[in-house]
């Protein structure tokens, strides 16, 4: 066998078992909208790299014609050690990335990150809360505490990067707040008005069943990229997502705010 058939085989086989990793991570960790919200893409091709590209480039140098099997095996041993400490080492950080909730918080949607909340913090959530499954984020809404002081340790937090959202003692059903949410989302023609969006919003729309009469949006931010999350407009039920982006400007016949984003 020439070195060429033998990373040939190699890159086959990393393909072969990243393929399977990595749609296991998209279905449990990252289902739509959130792959592309968190920018899991970069994170996947990063393990790629390393994993399936790496091991059979390495494979092609050390596979010598003439070279004895017994050394040529310890190499491949060695290889395959390597390979899957990335791919274990890849995972993780994938897992420490991976969409934790999705947090009503005030005028918008967040998606916390596994990164985002401590261990110890996590155990702070309402016991209905604390148990989060490894598959899609649960829908959850943030409530601002009544403490001044509280709100005070809040506002210093988030000037570090670490807001309401991120507190899950804070927490509570989102059916608690979907009428405080409802009260804050826009109508989605104005969403379909702005720009070159309409076609976009339509097949949100039709994906949930519903019109734009029955629908209003909140905006969604993502750490990579915002969307629209279409409401139920009776009951401010999450329907589904818009991939358009819902910091729009408010047209000038419309009585309601800005959705520009009030907060970091």
């Amino acid at each position: 066998m020439n070195r060429w058939k033998a990373s040939g085989i190699h890159l086959s086989i990393s393909a072969l078992i990243a393929l399977v990793v990595v749609t296991s991570m998209l279905a449990l960790w990252y289902p739509r909208p959130f792959f592309t919200a968190m920018g899991g893409n970069e994170l996947v091709m990063i393990m790629v790299a390393v994993d399936v590209i790496l091991g059979p480039f390495i494979t092609l140098i050390v596979f010598t014609k003439g070279k004895r099997l017994d050394l040529i095996r310890f190499d491949l041993t060695v290889i395959g050690i390597v390979q899957l400490a990335a791919l274990v080492y890849g995972i993780s950080v994938v897992a420490a990335a991976r969409p934790l909730y999705l947090v009503y918080t005030i005028d918008r949607f967040d998606i916390v990150a596994a990164s985002i909340i401590p261990d110890e913090d996590r155990d702070k959530a309402p016991l209905a809360l604390r148990s989060v499954p490894w598959a899609r984020p649960p829908l959850v809404a943030a409530k601002t505490p009544k403490d001044p002081d509280e709100q005070f340790r809040i506002i210093q937090s988030a000037l570090k990067g670490r807001d309401l959202q991120a507190f899950p003692q804070y927490y509570v059903p989102y059916a608690e707040m979907a009428k405080d949410a409802l009260s804050k989302a826009r109508k989605v023609e104005d969403l379909r008005a702005s720009g070159d969006r309409a076609e976009i919003v339509d097949k949100a729309l039709k994906s949930i069943g519903k019109t734009a009469a029955e629908t209003r949006f909140l905006p969604l931010k993502g750490r990579n990229k915002d969307y629209s999350v279409l409401l139920d407009a009776t009951t401010g039920e999450v329907l589904g997502y818009a991939e358009v982006n819902p910091w729009i400007e408010v047209p000038s016949s419309s009585p309601t705010r800005s959705a520009k984003p009030p907060r970091a």
